[in-house]
């Protein structure tokens, strides 16, 4: 049975209640006044960043060069932070499929997306209509690094050189077949074969372990791929190495010639790039914690080590400058494209 106090107290809390209702703006005063005391004492979720696993999704499968870069960086930042980095692998689309999910995500920096130039350069500029903005859609977390790509064919095709594969491909068009794995490899066969005049055939693959796999078998006979995924198939004597598209050549294969040493250097210009980014809105607090633990990681000597053994170039750099590179690399694709003569789906 209740006190006549209780009784006393629950109905002037009723009392209180039903004045609350009544007064609409009192209570949107009171919201606001929360509101701004929150952002006032950011402690919580910014401040306890990361208290549980932080999970990266790569646009790509496992076994491809993406892949292996985020779990050497997941590893290293898992044991700074005290929490699981854990990789999940969403190819299709050309990464656009990944990107999707992870810009759809709560923007609380537990779910990343380790990007490259194939979803946020290559499918904005070659779609009419976009499925999402590659810089309004997503916070710019950390540059990662600069990926090398090799030219490299199967030993059937008669060619030991850029120059002897073009000569072969005009006598014989569309009797070389080419494979694809990323948007960084249909960029550069499409802008290779628009400026050797050769016509061939593509094969698109959705990603480059399986491409490289048919390369191997002689179902394709060309391909422009990463060198973690290419390297090892050349030293064991399955494919054919013809370029590298570096400035100097390659201390992995150093007797292969750069692109611009085979006539080609127009091929410098596709950018194979990663970078780390999360759905947008992300507080900043947590962009910066994010930011400095990925640097760390990618400065720390095995890290750089392993890297290095694909001849993956770390490029640290801050959240604002990696937006502005974005934006740059846009662009920069959309003129490779229409030089190559490739039109906007």
């Amino acid at each position: 049975m209740r006190s006549h106090s209780q009784s006393h107290r629950i109905g002037e809390t009723a009392k209180a209640i039903n004045e609350w209702r009544s007064f609409p703006v009192k209570r949107l005063l009171v919201t606001a006044l929360v509101l701004a005391g929150a952002a006032a004492f950011p402690t919580s979720v910014s401040a306890q960043f990361p208290s549980r696993p932080v999970h990266i999704v790569v646009p790509f499968p496992a076994g491809s060069a993406t892949d292996a870069v985020a779990r050497i960086l997941g590893a290293s930042v898992s044991s700074a932070i005290g929490q699981p980095v854990i990789i999940g692998n969403k190819p299709g689309a050309d990464g656009a499929i990944a990107a999707v999910e992870v810009a759809r995500a709560s923007p609380d920096g537990y779910t990343l997306l380790l990007a490259t130039n194939s979803p946020m350069s290559v499918v904005p500029a070659m779609k009419r209509t976009p499925p999402y903005d590659p810089v309004r859609d997503f916070t710019a977390i950390a540059d990662i690094g600069r990926y090398t790509l090799f030219m490299v064919a199967h030993p059937s095709v008669p060619a030991t050189t850029v120059g002897e594969l073009v000569q072969f491909a005009r006598v014989n068009p569309n009797k070389v077949n080419y494979a694809t794995g990323n948007t960084a490899g249909i960029v550069s066969m499409a802008l290779f074969a628009s400026l050797a005049k050769i016509e061939m055939v593509h094969v698109p693959y959705r990603g480059e372990p399986p491409a490289i796999t048919d390369l191997i078998a002689g179902h394709v006979q060309l391909m422009i791929a990463t060198s973690s995924t290419v390297v090892p198939q050349v030293r064991e004597g399955k494919l054919r190495p013809l370029a590298v598209t570096l400035a100097k050549r390659s201390r992995l294969l150093p007797d292969v010639q750069t692109v611009a040493e085979a006539g080609m250097p127009e091929l410098l210009s596709v950018t194979g790039w990663a970078g780390l980014f999360g759905p947008a809105g992300i507080p900043k607090e947590v962009v910066q914690r994010l930011n400095l633990e990925f640097t760390a990681a990618s400065g720390r000597p095995d890290v750089q080590a392993a890297l290095g053994q694909q001849e993956f170039v770390v490029s640290p750099s801050t959240p604002e400058r990696l937006s502005i590179f974005v934006k740059e690399q846009l662009e920069s694709y959309r003129s490779i494209l229409r030089v190559a003569g490739v039109q906007p789906e």
